[in-house]
């Protein structure tokens, strides 16, 4: 299973929905083929997405709910991700373990992941075993409770826990992204505790909130599936609606509605931890998922930290060497986004060091729209990874998962040309606005980790 905190996802959220900006000098590139879907919604909420890929004999089931750690409420966090276990866990008619063993016997995998907005679930099978994985999901969906007690509940609690005790916890810099969360969003925003959730809140939450919890959200009309790969239309819809079909419908999830997040200064906060060296994290606030200069962002990012000529790998890592790293990334979600810098001074030198030569760069791209060839190398990369994606039906970021994730941002599942055509309307005076707008020097947080002190 796949925990995606806002600050583990330096990779995925700049690369699952990116596309190719064009620039002066540079033949204009294809647009993004077009992937054919079928799509309808039961009569119980549920819309389904189909899409024919014949290539291999492979079909992928992705379901994704419309939930995520941002619906859950202070003090009661981590639900959304203690579900992705728990729907593991077996249901009315799938045994505890037979889940995977099931799919495995039939030569197919499975996985889930949790983010603040959404949580997904699917399963690669061979063709002639899409049945199989589409009762297996339907059975999760409509029938998980009847099997569902206080005891599973506290074995899957008590796994949680341990796994934020490795991944956080007990894991070097651990909990510097629930810091950089924490200083980004106010108290009461739905992005400012982790995905993970808190111990205390794990703890005391009682059996029947999380029955509540799976009532509210886990329901046909607060979710989206896509079937892709080696189908057939007539027999696909067939097989969705007699396996979900009879599921009953929720209650209405209204989507979640909150103030935009400001920051008026600058925010500075040094933790420390069981680390050998010194590391900086600055943070902006950003825009949402495809919202204005997102795209502009992602290319600023790929600019400034993606290959050993970018600006800040060769400063900091090649030239100076006062760092053994730096990462930037534009982490864009929902309700809005966050921009970071990240970067590992080297032994003998300091953060203070790296922060004179982040700033020195930034102001650059302030003052100066980078060059034509700096920007389309920028999105040559950016190109790569997207024509990638698409590339393959399943699996995590494969189609099928992109169908979902457009569907449920934009409304539009074959949104990968308009997708595409936002990098593609950029010049690189959008890049410098973008940074000069978003990446001021006096509204940030600017997070350091110092390696703990040793007692005597």
């Amino acid at each position: 299973m796949v925990l995606l905190s806002a600050g583990r996802r330096l990779a995925l959220s700049c690369l699952l929905l990116l596309g190719l900006a064009s620039m002066p000098g540079r033949a204009q590139a294809p647009a993004a083929p077009h992937v054919p879907v079928k799509v309808f919604t039961l009569d119980n909420g549920l819309t389904v997405i189909l899409h024919q890929d014949r290539t291999v004999p492979i079909v992928s089931v992705n379901m994704w709910y419309h939930v995520g750690s941002a619906h859950e409420k202070p003090g009661r966090t981590g639900f959304a991700h203690l579900f992705e276990h728990l729907m593991f866990e077996g249901s009315e008619h799938v045994k505890e373990g037979q889940f995977d063993a099931l799919l495995e016997s039939a030569g197919g995998s499975n996985n889930g992941s949790t983010t603040n907005d959404r949580t997904n679930y699917y399963e690669d099978v061979p063709s002639n075993a899409l049945e199989l994985a589409l009762f297996l999901e339907s059975d999760r969906m409509g029938f998980l409770l009847p099997a569902m007690s206080p005891a599973r509940v506290d074995g899957q609690r008590d796994v949680v826990k341990n796994e934020r005790r490795q991944s956080y916890d007990n894991q070097p810099y651990g909990n510097a992204s629930v810091e950089m969360d924490r200083m980004l969003f106010p108290a009461g925003h739905p992005y400012n505790w982790p995905v993970i959730g808190y111990m205390e809140d794990l703890t005391a939450a009682s059996y029947e909130d999380v029955v509540e919890f799976f009532k509210r959200y886990y329901v046909p009309n607060n979710a989206s599936l896509v079937v892709a790969g080696d189908i057939e239309f007539a027999r696909a819809e067939t097989l969705v609606r007699k396996w979900f079909g009879g599921i009953p419908r929720g209650t209405p999830v209204p989507p979640l509605s909150v103030p935009e997040p400001t920051l008026t200064g600058v925010q500075r906060k040094t933790i420390t931890d069981k680390v050998q060296l010194p590391r900086l994290y600055l943070g902006w606030l950003s825009p949402k998922r495809f919202g204005p200069d997102d795209a502009a962002l992602d290319v600023a990012a790929a600019i400034l930290s993606d290959g050993k000529n970018s600006r800040l790998y060769r400063r900091l890592v090649f030239d100076t060497q006062i760092a053994q790293d730096v990462g930037a990334y534009q982490d864009s979600r929902t309700l809005g986004g966050a921009f970071q810098i990240v970067s590992t001074a080297r032994p003998g030198h300091t953060t203070a060091e790296i922060l004179t030569v982040v700033d020195e760069e930034l102001e650059k791209l302030r003052r100066q729209a980078p060059d034509p060839r700096e920007l389309q190398r920028a999105v040559n990369q950016i190109e790569a990874s997207f024509y990638r994606a698409m590339e393959r039906v399943g699996s995590y970021r494969g189609k099928a998962e992109q169908l979902n994730a457009y569907f449920t941002y934009t409304g539009d599942p074959d949104y990968f040309s308009r997708d595409l055509a936002r990098y593609q309307a950029l010049t690189p005076m959008d890049i410098q606005r973008a940074v000069a707008t978003w990446l001021a020097v006096d509204r940030r947080v600017e997070l350091v980790v110092e390696p703990q002190k040793e007692t005597k």
